[in-house]
């Protein structure tokens, strides 16, 4: 929990997690890249152990710093309220797979939704082979939606605006 000055109360919210090759001390959206699942922005995890791997993962790919898990908090009333404008999906669509690859597809600065935040599977190494074969037009986004019906997945909070970042509270 964290003390809201506003209202001079301690307020409850959901814990969230970073996974990077450092500690992550101030969120800079521009250094997010292109082509990601939800687009270029700052993406969290509420399990930590998943945040453990993405930082495993940065830090073999970059081949710098050390892992580190920087954890943060949002008030659950910011993701329910007409505050933000957020996106959720509660599995792997046939919406979820259209939107992931319209994201994964843009490689541009500009976003290609206007939500300020998503939240939704992360299209990790068991659902990979299953987009690739979408991508290349083997499967529709139907069929896609159908084969992973059965996997558990992970959700991954995407955070696509400065607006957004400043309900995050550092932990």
């Amino acid at each position: 929990p964290y003390f809201d000055l506003q209202t001079k109360r301690r307020s409850i919210g959901m814990k969230l997690y970073h996974g990077s090759n450092m500690e992550i001390t101030a969120i800079d959206l521009s250094k997010g890249r292109v082509g990601k699942d939800f687009g270029k922005g700052f993406y969290l995890s509420p399990d930590r152990l998943q945040a453990e791997k993405m930082a495993e993962i940065t830090t073999f790919k970059l081949s710098s710093g050390d892992p580190h898990i920087t954890s943060f908090e949002i008030e659950d009333s910011v993701l329910t309220s007409n505050i933000l404008k957020v996106k959720r999906f509660e599995g792997y669509t046939e919406e979820w797979a259209e939107f992931v690859a319209l994201n994964r597809n843009n490689r541009t600065e500009i976003q290609s939704h206007d939500f300020d935040i998503v939240i939704g599977p992360i299209a990790d190494d068991r659902v990979g082979v299953q987009m690739r074969l979408y991508a290349e037009q083997y499967i529709d986004a139907k069929e896609l939606a159908a084969r992973l019906q059965f996997v558990s997945p992970t959700l991954q909070y995407f955070f696509a605006t400065e607006q957004a970042i400043k309900f995050l509270h550092k932990l």
